[in-house]
């Protein structure tokens, strides 16, 4: 018998099991997915280590992994033998109760009669999850069901829609967060012109290389230069020092819609070019957005970007840190709006690209000093970058 163990690069994040991808009994191949993990921020296959049949599950969907548990064992004695004929599965392209779908997705699907073709999946591949059957089950529930009756008493109305692993564990993250650290923000605006000249002149290069260059690369390297005035911003607190990183590893908060929001990590900004920040910025965002991310991809920040302003608004404050780091940074809407300008001695009336930026720190690491000369620093290089 050889285990199945959860990866103890796991460590850290709390895990649960999604869903069971095998069977007992069922024949397993080297590296064939075996169960689903799914943490606060992705979700995540673990392979057979070994060839053979699957002899035992002992833990079930739902239930918390930690790092290096049993998961399952499996029966060496009984792989199949090299040259036999395969078991029959059905193609990936045709969704079917019996090979493509997990045990416990072909179990909710049997309970509740849906169509898996009418579903969209938010595994990897476009897998289908338990939650995506459960979610598809209960809009189905709430659509067919009756207009309620009105009350005789006056009351609210409505219905139960359960929290899905990841929502719950940002809840968790948030809430801990705002708990271990005192947090305060503080507000400036960033003229845009500077970085919108730069893009169209440099745009048509970045895409003859594949690279689609967003203002959030820009925002990036920003970043990383601020450090260097303010280098206490790129730290994390311990009760008996502070920990200065001399490597600068940004997270780019990336929204998945309703499944919620997961932090990819650029590593070792200060030594990449523009170039190098929207490539990496694109490979992340891209899959992120298609459920591929790995655990690795979203370790070792020192320091977080959230560019709220994409959805609209102009200003959030204040935003969670992301713990244990010392400060994250806020990117409002970007949109036009009058200023004044000197010009020649005299004030004048401009209409200028602006969006509020914003930067929410640990108060027990930075002070107010700091924390506007780091914004300073930050606002100048976006405002006097190089065309």
């Amino acid at each position: 018998m050889v285990d199945v163990l959860v990866p103890l690069e796991q460590e850290g994040t709390e895990a649960v099991i999604s869903n069971w991808l095998k069977a007992v009994g069922d024949q397993v191949a080297l590296n064939d997915p075996l169960v689903e993990l799914e943490t606060d921020k992705v979700s995540v296959e673990v392979p057979a280590p070994v060839a053979g049949r699957l002899a035992e599950i002992l833990v079930a969907a739902g239930s918390q992994a930690t790092p290096g548990m049993v998961l399952a064992r499996i029966d060496t004695a009984e792989a199949q033998v090299e040259g036999a004929p395969p078991q029959q599965q059905t193609a990936p392209d045709q969704p079917d109760m019996s090979g493509w779908h997990s045990p416990a997705v072909r179990k909710a699907l049997a309970e509740t009669g849906l169509d898996p073709t009418a579903i969209i999946g938010s595994g990897r591949g476009g897998r289908l999850t338990r939650a995506d059957v459960d979610r598809s089950a209960a809009s189905a529930s709430v659509a067919a069901a009756p207009a309620p009756r009105p009350k005789p008493a006056p009351g609210l109305q409505g219905q139960s829609v359960p929290h899905d692993t990841m929502r719950l564990a940002i809840a968790r993250n948030m809430l801990n967060s705002v708990r271990e650290s005192p947090q305060v923000t503080a507000v400036f605006e960033a003229d845009f012109s500077a970085i919108m000249g730069h893009r169209a002149a440099h745009r048509k290069a970045f895409e003859a290389q594949g690279i689609a260059l967003s203002y959030t690369a820009y925002i990036v390297m920003a970043a990383a230069q601020a450090m260097q005035a303010v280098p206490q911003v790129n730290s994390r607190w311990h009760d008996s020092h502070l920990e200065l990183f001399s490597d600068i590893n940004i997270g780019v908060g990336t929204a998945l819609g309703d499944r919620g929001l997961v932090v990819p990590v650029i590593r070792r900004v200060q030594g990449l070019s523009l170039l190098g920040i929207a490539a990496q910025l694109q490979d992340l965002t891209t899959r992120a957005r298609d459920g591929a991310l790995k655990p690795e991809d979203m370790r070792g920040g020192t320091f977080t970007i959230s560019n709220h302003g994409v959805s609209g608004s102009l200003l959030a404050a204040p935003i969670i840190i992301h713990q244990p780091q010392s400060a994250i940074l806020g990117i409002g809407k970007l949109e036009k709006r009058v200023v004044v300008r000197e010009v020649g001695g005299m004030d004048t009336i401009q209409i200028r690209p602006m969006a509020y930026v914003s930067l929410t720190i640990d108060h027990r690491v930075l002070d107010g000093y700091q924390t506007n000369a780091w914004l300073t620093a930050f606002v100048q290089a976006l405002e006097t970058w190089d065309a």
